[in-house]
């Protein structure tokens, strides 16, 4: 439950990583400093969407992290709490895939979450 001064901020996720989120197994998400998300705070909700469906999943941010790059991220928060079903490389490469170098740039956040 959330009162009226709490923030949503309402994120689509990619189906594999929403049902690790959804069954409580990834405690940080990954995303890069994009300005809509710069004010991204402690207790605020994010309502995580399976793009193109009306499935969704709300976490409270516990903490926000910001790092230079994905690989000080990984190393750092440890890999198995951002997907717990892949090695550190395959995480490496997939983080990539989503965002590529000029976007790394912009900032890593590691937002750790919890269900609520």
């Amino acid at each position: 439950m959330t009162d009226s001064t709490t923030r949503v901020h309402e994120l689509n996720l990619y189906r594999q990583y929403f049902d690790l989120v959804a069954a409580g197994t990834k405690t940080i998400e990954v995303r890069v400093k994009y300005p809509h998300l710069s004010d991204l705070a402690t207790g605020d909700i994010i309502r995580f969407r399976v793009k193109h469906t009306d499935e969704t999943c709300d976490v409270r941010v516990l903490r926000v992290t910001e790092y230079a790059d994905f690989e000080t991220m990984l190393d750092t928060e440890g890999p198995h709490k951002v997907n717990p079903t892949a090695d550190r490389e395959r995480q490496l490469t997939n983080i990539r895939a989503i965002y590529p170098p000029d976007k790394e740039t912009l900032g890593v956040l590691a937002v750790e979450i919890e269900r609520v």
